[in-house]
C-alpha cells in the first residue's frame, strides 16, 4: 500500500484531531473532547486499545515504549487511555517504535495474513519462467511438509516455562542438536542480550532474532528449539516459527514464571519495575491467544520436571 495514501487514510480517519507541533511532543497535549464527534471518540478509543495491545504483545512496559518513541510516558498514557488525539509525527514515531506500520497499527490484519504475507512474498521474488514449476512442486509435495515441520521440536513460553531445562533433556533423550535462540543471537552478534535491546532496540532485534531463525532451520533439520518468549511478537517470524516446526507451549502461572526467574537471577526486562508482576501478567494476557496457536500445550505448573518431561516425550512420540 502507497506511503501517500496510508497517510492520507490517517489524516482522514483523525478528522477534527489537532496537530501537534514536533517541538511539543513530550508534552501532554490538550484533547479537545469537546470538539470531538462520537464516531472521534469511538475511533480514539480503539486506537488506544491496538497501541496498548501492540505493545503489550512486544513484551514493553509503558515506560520503554514512550522512550523508544521519543513521547512522554504520562501521553502515552492518554493515548492508550483513548483520551489524547495523535499527530502524523507521533503517530510516525510510535509505528516505528512498535516496528509496525501505518497500516497495522489503524487497520489490524486478520489472522493468517503473516503467512499469506510470506507466500507473497516468496513468489514475487521468483522470475516469471520459474513460478508455474514451483506452484507444480508445491501442490506435489504438500502432502510431505507436515512430515518435515514434525522433524523440528520448537518450545514457547516467557521466561520461567521451562524452555531451556526441558529442551536440553528432550533433545538428550531423542539424540537431537538442543538449541536455544538466545544463545544463537549473543554468538552471531558478539553482544549479551542485555545490551543488545539497548543498542539496536525492539524491532532491531527482532530482525536480528528473524535472521538467526532463517539460518537455524536451514542448518537443522532435526532438533529441539527453545525460542524468546516475545517470537511471537512478529507475525512473519512467528509465521515462519509454525510452517517449519512442531510448537509446543510451555504454559505456566504467573506467579510461577516469576518465582523462576527470580531464582535465575534474571531481571531483563522488568529492572527497577516496582509492578514486576503486573506487567508480567499483562505481558502473558496479551499473548497468550498467539500462543495457544501452538500445536500442543503442556502445563508445567506445580509439576516437577520429570512429569513435564514425561508429557512431552507422549506429545513428540514419533515426530522428530
Amino acid at each position: 500500500m502507497p506511503v501517500n495514501f496510508i497517510l492520507s487514510m490517517a489524516q482522514s480517519m483523525m478528522a477534527n484531531m489537532y496537530t501537534q507541533s514536533d517541538s511539543t511532543a513530550k508534552t501532554s497535549p490538550s484533547t479537545g473532547a469537546d470538539e470531538l464527534s462520537a464516531a472521534d471518540t469511538q475511533f480514539l478509543a480503539a486506537f488506544g486499545k491496538r497501541v496498548r495491545e501492540l505493545r503489550e504483545r512486544r513484551g514493553l512496559t509503558r515506560k520503554l515504549l514512550a522512550r523508544e518513541a521519543n513521547v512522554s510516558e504520562r501521553y502515552l498514557g492518554q493515548l492508550e487511555a483513548g483520551d489524547g488525539n495523535v499527530s502524523i509525527i507521533l503517530l510516525r514515531r510510535i509505528t516505528s517504535a512498535l516496528n509496525v506500520t501505518l497500516s497495522d497499527i489503524l487497520t489490524p490484519a486478520p489472522e493468517g495474513a503473516a503467512a499469506q504475507r510470506l507466500i507473497q512474498r516468496f513468489l514475487n521474488q521468483l522470475p516469471p519462467h520459474r513460478l508455474e514449476d514451483v506452484i507444480f512442486r508445491l501442490t506435489r509435495e504438500f502432502g510431505q511438509a507436515d512430515a518435515a515441520q514434525r522433524k523440528r521440536i520448537a518450545l514457547l513460553g516467557l521466561r520461567g516455562a521451562g524452555k531451556t531445562t526441558l529442551g536440553g533433556l528432550l533433545a538428550k533423550d531423542l539424540q537431537v542438536p538442543f538449541i536455544e535462540l538466545d544463545r544463537e543471537i549473543e554468538q552471531e552478534t558478539g553482544l549479551p542480550l542485555s545490551e543488545l535491546f539497548p543498542l539496536y532496540g525492539q524491532s532491531g532485534y527482532r530482525r536480528i532474532e528473524r535472521r538467526c531463525l532463517e539460518r537455524m532451520l536451514t542448518e537443522h533439520e532435526r532438533a529441539v528449539i527453545a525460542v524468546g518468549g516475545g517470537v511471537v511478537s512478529e507475525d512473519d517470524t512467528f509465521a515462519l516459527l509454525l510452517a517449519h516446526c512442531h510448537t509446543v507451549w510451555l504454559k505456566a502461572k504467573p506467579e510461577e514464571h516469576m518465582a523462576r526467574v527470580l531464582a535465575q537471577g534474571d531481571l531483563r526486562p522488568m529492572a527497577g519495575q516496582a509492578e514486576a508482576m503486573e506487567d508480567l501478567q499483562r505481558i502473558l494476557a496479551a499473548r497468550e491467544p498467539f500462543y495457544r496457536r501452538a500445536d500442543s500445550i503442556v502445563d508445567t505448573s506445580g509439576r516437577t520436571v520429570e512429569d513435564c518431561l514425561a508429557s512431552l516425550r507422549q506429545l513428540v512420540r514419533g515426530k522428530v
